[in-house]
């Protein structure tokens, strides 16, 4: 074996051996039901909390409380990335339930994200290819930087595009393959059917439980998420290298967990068959290589924020 190995990403590193990489590859069934039952676990404990408060003080008392599950359930995206690269579970299905569930949840559809993120790994930080920054918000102004942080355009624009799909039937997004657009349109329909379903069921009893328990904390979770999201490749260089175009963000243990460790995030984009639970230790092998570092997340998004508005200068 030579002294350096060609990573996923097609940049050299210090050895990782095939068997050392089967071994980080291993997939595992419990690590996965233990961090999404955690997760969903934490998000059914606050929201009994949450109407609790409301149906005994009243929603305002109850606003804190909104805003920290806010923070949960939008990071059930975490979860649907991770199933997407069906690496949360040893199990096919296992994978396909969360993903799909945890989608539903946050009003992501599942299968459209899927072929999203594929074209996001093949062709990162692509400007003309990256789906990411094709949709990307390109903010003119500070008012419109500080809506894109907020989340709330990104979450109009995406749910805007679900309908879209379901009244028209028509799929025309370049990353979705010709013959996965009927799939794309009915997973589109079967979410605007449950949607519709559950506001026609909450109308009836009269019941603002979904509302505070679940829309409203989807919004509100935007701002923590946005945020992080744009850590992983704002500023980074538009190069091939995962170690070039990504950044690791080294922050507590805590968000590690309910992220699924992807602050390491270059890691993730080098191996990405390497699933959310041996990241810590492939960051021990190649932490030396990282070019992009965060010391937590509030720096860098003063990083990224400065970034952004150097680009509207320049631009």
């Amino acid at each position: 074996m030579t002294d350096a190995t060609v990573s996923e990403s097609g940049h050299r590193l210090k050895p990782l051996s095939p068997s050392m990489l089967r071994e980080l590859s291993a997939r595992s069934n419990v690590q996965g039901a233990t961090r999404s039952l955690c997760h969903y676990g934490v998000i059914m404990l606050v929201g009994a909390l949450i109407w609790k408060v409301i149906a005994t003080y009243g929603v305002l008392w109850a606003l804190p409380l909104v805003a920290v599950q806010g923070y949960f359930v939008a990071f059930l995206f975490m979860a649907v990335h991770e199933t997407a690269h069906k690496t949360a579970f040893k199990s096919r299905r296992l994978n396909l339930v969360v993903g799909y569930l945890s989608g539903f949840i946050i009003g992501l559809p599942y299968e459209y994200y899927c072929l999203f993120h594929w074209d996001h790994h093949r062709y990162t930080q692509d400007p003309d290819k990256d789906p990411e920054l094709v949709v990307g918000v390109k903010p003119k102004s500070a008012t419109q930087l500080a809506l894109a942080y907020s989340g709330l355009l990104q979450v109009a624009g995406r749910l805007w595009l679900m309908l879209g799909h379901a009244v028209t039937g028509k799929v025309v997004v370049p990353w979705i393959p010709e013959n996965r657009r009927p799939t794309i349109v009915t997973e589109a329909r079967a979410y605007v059917a449950f949607y519709v379903l559950l506001l026609v069921l909450s109308l009836w009893f009269s019941s603002a439980l979904l509302l505070w328990v679940w829309v409203v904390p989807v919004l509100v979770g935007q701002f923590f998420l946005r945020p992080y999201l744009y850590a992983e490749h704002t500023g980074c260089e538009r190069t091939r290298s995962a170690f070039e175009n990504t950044r690791t963000t080294y922050t507590g243990a805590i968000v590690k967990w309910f992220t699924w460790n992807m602050p390491y995030h270059v890691e993730h984009h080098a191996y990405p068959s390497i699933p959310f639970h041996a990241l810590p230790k492939l960051n021990e092998i190649v932490d030396g290589e990282i070019v992009y570092r965060g010391r937590g997340y509030i720096q860098t998004t003063r990083e990224t924020w400065a970034w952004f508005r150097r680009q509207r200068q320049i631009g």
